[in-house]
């Protein structure tokens, strides 16, 4: 191909440099690909072979394919002018595309997420500003990765678009042939479509565990291999490709997405792993265990490098001020500092002189001119801020120089924009730590501050209190004539204080001397050779590091003339660095890699550059390993313009340690720099290998110099004891010289860390007596003295033991197509512990105009690149719109502001991918379930161990006298009574006549809560039928609330229904119609109108196991079951009740609950009459407008006993927390209460009766008197407080015993404890045992088991239509596999235990407690362990504010959660996430699936029990509309 060629011929250099534009233009996406090749084979052309005409012919695809992984590629090409590609960024795309190809045999459809439309907003881009591409933060690592650079022309006409598709999509061609047949694309995603539409007609099978590894490989896609067919582009995951038969897309069925997701997940994982570590229980975390064939470093260790003497020159000044008070008064004409306005004109030129005299003027202001003369406010050795905006040095210089006469300390820093600045909070703690009172600040920059109304400025976040002082010459006194500053030789008082911005973005403050200040002037000078009046353009900042160093401090030492770039003028003009270059014929210029990169990019308007004035071109950040790739491209495209390799000189350099080592120029061009071709893997493990040619994964150095003249350096292990590494590893650089900083400002502790480190050999003995500093640089020295940096301590993550620079995983991020993707400069790489390890998290800001299916698409590419380059896991990436990252104030990323939004929740990404599956390799070992023990064994052992056997009863009910007379109709001595009587014996005429029912038949009472409920269900029992009582549809709601009434009434096989007029008519209206078929109602009877006569007797049951009435409940998992109740089951409920709460005809009780079923029934229509005392029904829907009503009836009739459901709870709690005031003014009083008990089938909510008890203390209401019920379909009351009985009791258990079914008691506060309260007593009559639910043999009560209950008042069945027999006679008539296997239990289908407790209860026993944890239904079986939904719920509602409730439930082994969200749409994807997280840490689970759907969502039952089989059939039938939906990989 035409490439090769190029390498051997000669070009002429303008057709090269012609060329490096054109590639770059195609970099940075300015031209199209067929663009490029145009102009390129123009150019070419004339120096080009004619090919034979044939090859003319194909089109320009086809020709010989190229093979880029192969290893000739990095041969045959050290030629003229051109320099090793080997080493240039673009070779890191090239490995970036190849692994990428690698991937595609073993690539499987991810699931896309499912998002709202209206989430999916595209920004318009006339309103889109594009961020400073820049972003070079200062210290942050911020033009991470130049890895796009300029590809080179070994890409040739290879498009590389082209060639990521196939690597994603798949072609036949093998991985290293980028030919471009594509053939058979469609029809392999045709194939997976087919093989995805199977599986998704199965799914309902036995679900596949993915939660275990299972060595099966994922589907293998045969891919057809001669088939040319022409392909569209598929969109991602092959959503188009993808048809069922009834043609619905299947990538958007949620079904299809969990079965694809499903599948990538039964990839084989990475190995596991074997050691554990213990987490204080049987659970343990797996430990990484150290790969066997993992590099070892094994060189003979490293000996301290010494740099060359610092030389003495004669005329050297003692002291920085004695060299300004030299130049300012024997050369006072010479520039010393040329500031630019934005347009890149001079604006300002300081002179020496003017330098001298203001200075002077400024520190004689600040000794004499703040506070009183007997008092003045700032003294020498005193800290003051220096608060100067970027484009104002001058000012800034002149304070330094100002502060250094005064001998007071400058501590320069950045203005604070706005009070709540990334990160100035943590600079105001910096100030307030050095004790600074006041700020120097020029007069623009004064004025520009935010100011309160009165004109003064206002305190910053975290700032101490400030006395804001401008610098300007016209606003200061005139020294007096015999006034001079003492100017004394360089000794050890501190002279300024760099900041420094941490990891965790706390900031701390570098002390620097002024011994080391001088020393480090002369080493620069020396090492620069810089000359009196040589000109040095920097662009870098003049505050801290590289541009403090070398634009204001060794500048005046030598009387150099700085021209000094403002970083706005770099954002209207790239190039004006490089123009100021060419102006002043400077010699010397410091630049970031990031003005290369923004030179390389504006330069082409440019025609009379001439860079042969520059002697020195300083990099500040050669640290970075990736700036070699701007420093490649630079030269590149400026050679021809006069730039000489050897004048580009890169640096490292820390705040602690100042310079660490800087190139030499040399006059030798002979000489090439330094490189090496590091193996990425050897150093994950700290381990130098220079790289093998056939490896992807490599890292390509260039040395930053030699060690500083007077200085030693050596490299010790990053952690542990400052042991000198060996010549093959990497460590962190420490170097020992009079010219490093001195110590952390007021932070002693750290200070001898980082400062006072004394490298030891092997043999334990220290190496010098002097202290080195640590520079916080990860390196080595190489051949020859020079020095190669890797990456920064502060980038490091460290993942199951092997470390990775953020830095490093950036750059690769960059290199994926399409490379326009994310702006360079704005991503982020942190790490954040999750499960006791690190997880690497990528955030990034996306163009304005790309699509969902680009960003996802970027997405899984990134993640396939990360994965077989750096072979490890990116556990989380986030993508958020243009320019809402945090800035650091020179427009970088700020990191640890990102990690922070991150991590609380308030990023507001617009894709998110997350990949715990994947990533998380420390779970615990998933449990084996041991073979059942014969129960012989069991009782043995329960009574060797000294355990009882779980069982309890409530008292008995046989002793009580009850005067039970005839149970219906007896009059007692209330009106009511009679007047309830007379009118149920109307309806039981109607009934009769009306209806001609018989004996027996079944009524359904569709009644509004009320008197008439009880009426006609009595009317019923006097005419001898059984009576359904029905919740009434809602007349807001019909087409959802009519359908279940339908049910009931079709399922309980009634004959007639009953009802009044008012809801009559709503059933036959015409909006019930639409919801159900009218016709097929029964007959209909309205009881508002009632025949005037006694019927002829009252039906007396014949037997007493007869039916008295069914009970039709929907259970908390969703069934809707009735239960048919005997009149002897009710009569012996209503006495168990009578007994428990002490029902007496003069009692009033209030009953805040739902007068259809189970206890609410009970208590409304049976128990009044049973133990007449006086009823009040205050129906809960009331409350949803007056939450208030329900307690002021309680108190209003000074009710002693009350009933309600959680629901009505929770509306109280919210409704009313703010209003206890007001109520207590009303004359609310609680104070009568003695039972407020809460029924449930639920365990009880203790969160919720606790903040229920608290809020209403203050109206009197007792705590002990709140408490809970228990009951359930096979007994509506297992467990009620009562009255006499000891207070519930609460125990703690361990939430990961409960787990393996078992219950261990812990202390409260212990971590993974779990609360659980009493649900109430035992009724009268009934009794408990605890069951092994798989092998029905009772169970110990250190053991979670299945509660069953037998009891006089158990209801006697299911009623159903088909009369499912099985299901029915192993609910209500189990027997135990031994132990007492003559007693008839009823399986109540909930999971708890029993405890004894020092309790006594009224008979004078010991007290046995119940517990219940959750239903058997609902439990999931994770990774062999039983999960109770409930508890996965807690930990998410608490991951984030705005999320209001939460259910889990699984999907073919897949942990489905469901999130409501309370707040905007935007915040939806922060709760992916954090959902996840808080699921791995505290319960050992990776979440499958995160769906984010609006408040109300989640469906909840009248009791207020959430419905998660209901809400998991609408997820899978689509019916949710969520608002987000995330499949985590």
């Amino acid at each position: 191909m035409a490439d090769r060629s190029l390498e051997g011929m000669a070009l002429p250099l303008e057709v090269r440099a012609r060329l490096a534009e054109l590639e770059l233009e195609l970099s940075e996406g300015d031209i199209t690909q067929k663009g490029y090749e145009k102009k390129r084979s123009k150019l070419i052309g004339a120096y080009l072979p004619q090919p034979p005409r044939v090859d003319q012919a194909l089109p320009p695809e086809r020709r010989a394919p190229v093979t880029p992984s192969s290893a000739s590629r990095y041969h045959r090409r050290r030629s003229s002018g051109s320099r090793d590609e080997r080493y240039r960024s673009d070779v890191h795309t090239e490995a970036v595309q190849a692994a990428l190809a690698k991937h595609k045999e073993r690539k499987m459809a991810v699931p896309m997420p499912s998002k709202r439309r209206s989430l999916v907003v595209q920004t318009s881009m006339d309103a889109y500003t594009p961020p400073d591409t820049s972003s070079g933060s200062e210290d942050e690592g911020s033009v991470q990765g130049d890895s796009q650079g300029t590809p080179t022309s070994s890409q040739g006409s290879i498009n590389m678009e082209h060639w990521i598709s196939q690597a994603i999509h798949g072609s036949t061609t093998s991985t290293t042939s980028s030919s471009s047949t594509q053939s058979g694309g469609s029809g392999a995603a045709h194939r997976l479509a087919d093989v995805l539409a199977q599986t998704h007609i199965e799914n309902h099978s036995a679900p596949p565990d993915v939660t275990t590894y299972t060595s099966e490989h994922a589907i293998q896609v045969e891919r057809p291999q001669g088939s040319t067919t022409s392909r569209t582009a598929p969109k991602y995951g092959n959503a188009e490709l993808m048809e069922t038969g009834d043609g619905v897309p299947v990538s958007s069925r949620v079904s299809a997405k969990i079965q694809q997701l499903v599948n990538t997940l039964k990839r084989p994982k990475r190995p596991p792993l074997r050691e554990f570590f213990v987490d204080d229980f049987e659970e343990l975390l797996e430990v990484q265990q150290p790969d066997p064939n993992q590099p070892k470093p094994e060189g003979a260790q490293m000996l301290a490098m010494r740099g060359e003497q610092l030389g003495v020159v004669t005329n050297w000044p003692p002291s920085l001020e004695a060299a300004l008070q030299r130049w300012g008064t024997i050369s006072p004409k010479a520039p010393c500092l040329t500031t630019m306005d934005t347009n890149g004109k001079p604006l300002y030129i300081l002179t020496y002189g003017k330098l001298w005299t203001r200075s002077m003027k400024v520190a004689y202001n600040i000794l004499h001119k703040l506070g009183t003369k007997q008092e003045p406010m700032v003294r020498p050795g005193d800290r003051v801020a220096l608060v100067f905006p970027n484009n104002d040095p001058a000012a800034s210089m002149v304070a330094f120089y100002g502060c250094l006469l005064a001998e007071v300390v400058p501590v320069p820093i950045e203005v604070p924009l706005t009070r709540k600045d990334a990160g100035s909070q943590q600079i105001g703690f910096l100030l307030g730590s050095c004790g600074v009172t006041v700020a120097l600040t020029s007069d623009a920059c004064h004025k520009g501050l935010p100011k309160s109304p009165t004109g003064e400025i206002p305190q910053f976040k975290g700032w101490p209190k400030l006395l804001w002082f401008v610098t300007e010459s016209k606003h200061l006194s005139k020294p007096p004539r015999d006034w001079f500053p003492h100017i004394k030789d360089a000794n050890n008082d501190t002279a300024y204080i760099e900041y420094k911005t941490c990891k965790d973005g706390s900031v701390l403050g570098v002390t620097v001397t002024r011994i080391a200040l001088l020393t480090h002037c002369q080493a620069l000078t020396q090492a620069c050779g810089y000359t009196e009046a040589e000109t040095i353009v920097n662009v870098l900042d003049f505050k801290k590091d590289v541009g403090l160093w070398h634009g204001i401090l060794t500048s005046v030492m030598n009387m150099m003339h700085v021209i000094s770039i403002p970083y706005a003028l770099m954002k209207v003009n790239p190039l004006s660095w490089i123009q100021k270059v060419c102006q002043y014929k400077a010699k010397v210029a410091c630049v970031k890699s990031r003005d290369m990169h923004w030179a390389l990019v504006a330069h082409r308007d440019q025609r009379d550059i001439n860079l042969s004035s520059l002697r020195m071109l300083i990099v500040a950040d050669g640290a970075n390993p990736w700036s070699i790739s701007s420093c490649d491209a630079f030269l590149n495209v400026f050679q021809s313009k006069g730039l000489r390799q050897e004048v580009i000189c890169p640096c490292a350099s820390s705040p602690e340690a100042l310079t660490v080592a800087i190139r030499r120029p040399t006059d030798d061009s002979n000489q090439p720099p330094g490189r090496g071709v590091l193996s990425m893997h050897g150093l994950t493990y700290g381990v130098i290998r220079v790289d093998s040619e056939e490896k992807l994964s490599v890292l390509t150095v260039q040395d930053v110099g030699l060690v500083m003249p007077g200085a030693i350096m050596c490299s010790v292990k990053p952690d542990g004891v400052p042991q000198l590494c060996r010549t093959d590893e990497v460590g962190e650089l420490c170097v020992c010289a009079v010219a490093t900083g001195m110590s952390y400002y007021g932070l002693s502790g750290m200070t001898k860390n980082t400062f006072e480190v004394f490298p030891v050999t092997s043999s334990g003995a220290p190496v010098s007596e002097y202290p080195f500093v640590r520079t916080g640089l990860l390196g080595f020295i190489g051949p020859g003295g020079l020095v190669f940096v890797v990456g920064k301590m502060d980038g490091l993550m460290v993942v199951s033991g092997r470390r990775h620079n953020a830095d490093d995983i950036v750059a690769t991020a960059l290199a994926v197509e399409p490379m326009k993707f994310v702006y360079r400069g704005r991503i982020a790489v942190f790490s954040v512990t999750v499960l006791h390890d690190e997880r690497i998290v990528i955030v990034a800001e996306q163009r304005p105009d790309s699509t969902e299916e680009d960003s996802f698409q970027w997405m899984s590419r990134v993640l396939q690149a990360i994965d077989s380059i750096h072979q490890v896991g990116v556990y989380c990436l986030a993508l958020v719109p243009a320019n809402t990252l945090p800035k650091t104030p020179l427009g970088g990323i700020h990191l640890s502001e990102t990690k922070q939004l991150f991590l609380e929740g308030s990023l507001h990404p617009c894709n998110v991918l997350m990949c715990p599956h994947t990533c998380v390799t420390n779970l615990p070992k998933p449990r084996q379930k041991q073979p059942e023990i014969g129960p012989a064994s069991v009782m043995v052992g329960n009574l060797v161990s000294g355990k009882r056997i779980a069982q309890a009863s409530g008292r008995d009910l046989g002793q009580i006298e009850d005067n039970d007379q005839a149970r219906k109709g007896t009059i007692a001595n209330s009106l009511t009574c009679v007047q309830l009587h007379k009118r149920a014996e109307k309806i039981a005429v109607m009934l009769m006549e009306r209806g001609h029912l018989q004996d027996g038949d079944h009524v359904a009472l569709v009644y509004p809560p009320g008197i008439d409920l009880i009426a006609a269900f009595y009317g019923c029992l006097y005419a001898g039928c059984v009576p359904i009582t029905v919740r009434p549809p809602h007349p807001q709601n019909i087409a959802t609330t009519l359908p279940t009434v339908k049910m009931i009434v079709e399922v309980s096989r009634s004959a007639c229904l009953m009802t009044t007029q008012l809801i009559c008519k709503l059933l036959r209206s015409r909006e019930a119609a639409a919801a159900v078929d009218v016709r097929a109602w029964p007959p209909i009877l309205d009881t508002d109108d009632l025949p005037k006569k006694r019927p002829a007797q009252i039906y007396k049951p014949s037997n007493p196991d007869t039916l008295a009435y069914l009970d039709f409940s929907v259970s908390t998992t969703g069934m809707l079951a009735g239960v048919k109740m005997s009149h002897a089951a009710t009569s012996a409920f209503c006495r168990s009740i009578k007994l428990q709460c002490e029902l007496y005809p003069s009692r009033e009780v209030a009953i805040c609950l739902d007068p259809y079923c189970g206890l609410g029934f009970v208590l409304w229509c049976l128990c009044s009459v049973y133990s007449g005392h006086q009823s009040i029904l205050i129906p809960p829907a009331e409350l949803e407008t007056n939450p208030a009503l329900w307690l002021l009836a309680v108190s209003q009739y000074k009710v002693r006993d009350t009933f309600c459901s959680y629901s009505v709870m929770e509306l109280c709690t919210k409704g009313l927390g703010s209003q206890t005031e007001s109520l207590k003014a009303r004359g609310l009083d609680l104070s009568r209460v003695r039972t407020c008990v809460v029924v449930a089938e639920e365990r009880p909510r203790i969160a919720l009766t606790q903040s229920f008890s608290k809020l209403f203390k203050d109206l009197g209401l007792h705590p002990r008197a709140v408490s809970t019920s228990f009951g359930c379909r096979v007994n509506l009351a297992i467990c009620l407080q009562g009255t006499s009985g000891p207070d519930p009791t609460t125990v703690y258990v361990d939430m990961r015993a409960l787990r393996h079914d078992r219950v261990r008691l812990v202390e409260r506060g212990s971590p993974h404890s779990l609360p659980l309260m009493e649900s109430g007593k035992i009724l009268p009559g009934v009794r408990i045992i605890i069951a092994n639910p798989e092998t029905k043999g009772p169970l110990g009560d250190s053991h979670l088991g299945e509660i069953w209950v037998h009891s006089a008042h158990n209801a006697s069945g299911y009623f159903t239509i088909y009369g499912d027999e099985s299901l029915q006679s192993d609910h209500f008539n189990s027997r135990l596999s031994f132990g007492d296997t003559q007693t008839v239990w009823a399986r109540t289908g909930y999971l708890g235990f029993l405890r004894r407790t020092e309790l006594t209860d009224a008979n004078g026993e010991r007290h046995d407690a119940l517990y219940v944890v959750g239903a058997l239904d609902e439990a999931m079986e994770l990774r062999g362990m039983r999960y109770h939904p409930i508890d996965i719920e807690t930990s998410v509602i608490r991951a984030h504010k705005s999320v209001t409730e939460c259910a889990v439930f699984t999907w073919t082994n897949l942990l489905v959660v469901v999130v409501e969200l309370d707040g905007s749409e935007q915040e939806a994807l922060d709760l992916v996430p954090l959902v996840t997280n808080v699921v791995l840490e505290e319960h050992y689970l990776v979440v499958g699936v995160v769906v984010v759907v609006d408040i109300g969502v989640i469906p909840i039952n009248s009791r207020g029990e959430k419905q998660r089989m209901h809400l998991r059939d609408g997820f899978l039938a689509d019916q949710l509309d969520p608002i987000y939906v995330a499949y985590n990989m």
